[in-house]
C-alpha cells in the first residue's frame, strides 16, 4: 500500500550492449519474464499464477506510521541486493533486483475499500527470489549484512514459497490512497459477478519507485486469489 524505503547501492558501469556488465554476465530482469507481472489499467484481468519463492517479513498496521513496517523494509531491501551481489559474483548470474510486492489482509476486508483503516491492516512484505537461489546463498546474504549493520528485523526473515493460483490483477496508476475505489469494482463487482469469491490475501506489486515518481504516476499491480 505504502512502500517507503529504497536501499542505494552504486551504479554499476555497463558496455555497450543491453543488458550486459563489464564482467560479462548478462543482467535477467526476472520479473519481466513472468507473465503474472503484466497487467493494464481499466481492465480486470483473470490468469493462473505458478507457484514462486520470495524474501518474506511479516507484520501488522498502518504502513505510513508503523515502524514495524519501516524496519521490516530496512531488512528486506539490503539482503536482497547482497544476494543479487553474490549472485552475479558466485553464480555468474546477474539480475535485477524485482520490484517490492505486499501480501496484505484483515479481519474484516472492507478496511482496504468502504471502511479504509490502515490501522488494521496485516501485512507481508516480499521481494521475488529467482529460482536458482540456493538456501544457503540466501543464509550467506543474511550473515554478510549482519555483520554489518543488523538491520532491527532481521530474525524476522522467512524465505518461503507462495503459489496464488487462479487470481484477478489490474493495473492501479495514481497515489496508493486511490486504490479503494478500484479495489471496490475488483471485490464487489467484477470477481462475484464472475462467479468467483475471494480467497487468500490481497496482492500488490508495487512497479514504480516512490522516490523518483510523482504520485499521479504510481504504478502498482493489484491482484486477489478467487475460487469457484
Amino acid at each position: 500500500m505504502v512502500p517507503r524505503y529504497r536501499a542505494r547501492f552504486p551504479r554499476r558501469k555497463r558496455t555497450g550492449v543491453t543488458g550486459q556488465c563489464q564482467t560479462g554476465a548478462v543482467k535477467v530482469n526476472v520479473a519481466k519474464e513472468l507473465d503474472s507481472y503484466r497487467a493494464k489499467q481499466g481492465e480486470f484481468r483473470i490468469l493462473d499464477v505458478p507457484e514462486l519463492r520470495y524474501l518474506m517479513i511479516d507484520g501488522h498496521g498502518d504502513p505510513n506510521t508503523s515502524q514495524e513496517y519501516a524496519d521490516a523494509l530496512a531488512a528486506l531491501y539490503p539482503v536482497a541486493y547482497t544476494l543479487k551481489f553474490a549472485s552475479k559474483r558466485e553464480l555468474g548470474r546477474d539480475y535485477v533486483v524485482p520490484p517490492l510486492e505486499g501480501l496484505w489482509w484483515a479481519d474484516d476486508m472492507s478496511v482496504f475499500t468502504s471502511a479504509r483503516d490502515k490501522s488494521r491492516w496485516d501485512w507481508t512484505m516480499m521481494i521475488l527470489v529467482p529460482e536458482w537461489i540456493t538456501r544457503e546463498l540466501i543464509d550467506a546474504a543474511i550473515e554478510q549484512v549482519a555483520s554489518k549493520r543488523r538491520p532491527a528485523r532481521l530474525d524476522d526473515f522467512r524465505w518461503d514459497s507462495l503459489r496464488e493460483g487462479r487470481c484477478v490483477q489490474t493495473l492501479h496508476v495514481g497515489p496508493f490512497d486511490d486504490e479503494a475505489d478500484v479495489l471496490a469494482r475488483m471485490h464487489e463487482e467484477f470477481i462475484p459477478e464472475n462467479g468467483f469469491r475471494m480467497v487468500s490475501t490481497h496482492h500488490e506489486i508495487y512497479l514504480s519507485d516512490p522516490r523518483r515518481t510523482a504520485p499521479e504516476r504510481l504504478r502498482t499491480i493489484l491482484r486477489q486469489p478467487v475460487a469457484d
